[in-house]
């Protein structure tokens, strides 16, 4: 999700086709006055990388909202792929349904990402991004503690990919947030099981990119 971005597709980039079910997606999110819908570059992206998981994929999303996430995948994604995607507000939840209600590869559940990551493995996983993004607290006696990243080798097959979003593109390295150290970034981009980057795909805007490899 985007802070402003139900409000990028008012003008969005030249040239960009916005999908009529996205397009449905982000009325669906003025309805109910959501006004962080993921942006439309962001979107483009994950279009691109939906397209590769191949028919008998599975694609999991964290942070539906009203749907877009899963209207620009949906919009290129294999006949035969299964995306389920978890949004913890239930009425963000009851319009994304709506929005995607006849398309049966589609599956939202209402709930937090513990249940998606519970779900796993992933051959494409999109997680809510800036400096908290990937984290969740799990399940059961621990849910106070403090959150922890999820871990890319319980979530995602090999050779699949993850996507954290809602970077500011790193001008320095190590990169910073708040006058202070980026440690989610750095944590992903130097993750020991993935092979990871960095994607600017807005002048204001980046997306944290990584494959899990197999170790070698």
């Amino acid at each position: 999700m985007s802070l402003g971005g139900t409000a990028s597709y008012t003008h969005p980039p030249r040239g960009m086709h916005i999908p009529p079910r996205v397009r449905a997606s982000v009325d669906a999110a003025e309805a109910i006055g959501f006004e962080h819908c993921i942006r439309p570059e962001t979107g483009r992206l994950l279009q691109a990388l939906a397209a590769g998981v191949p028919g008998g994929g599975r694609i999991g999303e964290a942070g539906t909202g009203t749907g877009t996430g899963v209207a620009w995948m949906t919009c290129s994604a294999h006949p035969e792929v299964s995306v389920v995607s978890f949004e913890i507000d239930p009425a963000r939840a009851d319009a994304a349904r709506a929005v995607h209600a006849d398309d049966p590869r589609v599956e939202i559940v209402t709930g937090d990402a513990a249940g998606l990551f519970e779900r796993g493995p992933f051959d494409l996983l999109v997680l809510d991004g800036g400096p908290a993004g990937g984290k969740h607290t799990g399940a059961g006696p621990g849910r106070d503690a403090e959150p922890q990243p999820v871990d890319p080798d319980a979530v995602l097959s090999i050779g699949g990919i993850m996507t954290v979003d809602d970077f500011t593109p790193a001008t320095t390295w190590p990169p910073r947030f708040r006058d202070e150290p980026d440690r989610a970034r750095i944590h992903w981009v130097h993750h020991p099981s993935l092979h990871c980057t960095e994607l600017r795909v807005a002048e204001d805007l980046s997306v944290i990119v990584g494959r899990r490899h197999g170790g070698g």
